[in-house]
């Protein structure tokens, strides 16, 4: 980075964030696998099965109520593990005609990602692009995926931006501003900010979040995102976490997961001509799935400590003080569809 830096001179927070998380030598996601306990977080399929179950089941109703067409793509972007397509297969095993239909794709760059997806979901076709899904209805899920595309930083200046880069300083690396430049990609904002204020944009999120709506709204289909973030952009996100805690993003480049809030109004304006539902946190769309009456069930077969983790990641996936309104829900799907179970239009 020292060397890219003294020869090119600073650079985005997106190359910087590509280059920490997707190099092919050093890249965060390249040489580990980062979920669980004994990695730097945990995601919601992680944290227990009843995640995975009411997204396929979700994601089982919108195909029913789209006339149950018999050949689609089932697929996910940036699937972890491969414990969320894992679970909504399981879950979805009873539906009639769903399995028969479904041909999985997984939307993955990382080989070492890629091999622990193969042990759960060992029939799914791995895709490198998005715009390599077959001309198919659509049926996509994303968690936490679009917070981890690179991003870049604009401060506001008067009626002008200045852009946050890396640089260095005395050999350690180090944030700066560029000089303040009007920019037309950024004119709207300046009703809703004042100086100071950090608007960031995500140059990746229109063409993929574009593709996805593009082949629903075509060939029908529904997508649900989850993810942080809010409606619009507002504040710096960036964030670097590293054994389950929050650190400083330029301290060990390549060793911690590098995130941002994700943008979804910009993520449903992309998707245009789909639909998209309401924002919804988390917590409201798991419960109106049914997660509760999922939690009891389960729970009944339950004793001592597995019991009490049982609860704890309920608890932890959909209460308001935890994971239930710090993540929010986005549903996609075509014209002449009903929206999603659990999100209204």
């Amino acid at each position: 980075m020292r060397a890219r830096i003294a020869h090119n001179g600073p650079m985005t927070l997106a190359d910087y964030m590509a280059a920490c998380l997707l190099d092919p030598v050093h890249g965060y996601y390249a040489t580990r696998d980062p979920f669980g306990a004994a990695g730097d977080f945990i995601t919601a399929p992680e944290i227990s099965q009843m995640f995975g179950e009411m997204i396929g089941l979700c994601l089982a109703q919108a195909w029913i109520d789209q006339g149950s067409p018999v050949a689609i793509a089932l697929a996910e972007a940036g699937p972890g593990r491969g414990t969320l397509m894992a679970d909504i297969l399981r879950a979805t095993k009873g539906v009639p005609g769903f399995h028969a239909a479904a041909r999985v794709y997984l939307i993955e760059a990382s080989p070492t990602l890629r091999a622990a997806q193969a042990k759960l979901v060992p029939d799914a076709i791995w895709l490198d692009r998005f715009d390599q899904l077959p001309a198919l209805p659509l049926f996509f899920v994303a968690n936490e995926f679009f917070d981890a595309l690179p991003i870049r930083q604009f401060q506001r200046d008067g009626s002008g931006w200045r852009e946050r880069v890396v640089g260095l300083s005395d050999q350690a690396l180090t944030l700066g501003l560029t000089t303040a430049t009007p920019l037309a990609a950024l004119s709207h904002r300046l009703s809703d900010t004042r100086d100071g204020d950090i608007v960031e944009i995500c140059p990746a999120l229109p063409a993929i979040a574009g593709i996805i709506g593009a082949r629903i709204a075509s060939q029908g289909g529904a997508a649900i995102v989850i993810d942080y973030g809010d409606w619009t952009s507002l504040g710096d996100t960036f964030q670097a976490v590293k054994n389950h805690t929050v650190t400083d993003p330029l301290e060990t480049p390549g060793h911690a997961d590098l995130t941002a809030h994700v943008d979804f109004a910009a993520l449903a304006a992309a998707t245009a001509p789909a639909n998209h539902t309401r924002l919804t946190p988390q917590g409201v769309f798991l419960d109106r799935l049914g997660i509760t009456q999922r939690a009891q069930t389960l729970a009944a077969r339950l004793k001592g400590a597995a019991l009490a983790a049982h609860i704890a990641a309920h608890r932890r996936l959909t209460h308001p003080t935890q994971m239930g309104d710090h993540f929010k829900v986005i549903g996609i799907y075509p014209d002449g569809a009903p929206p999603l179970p659990g999100l209204t239009s």
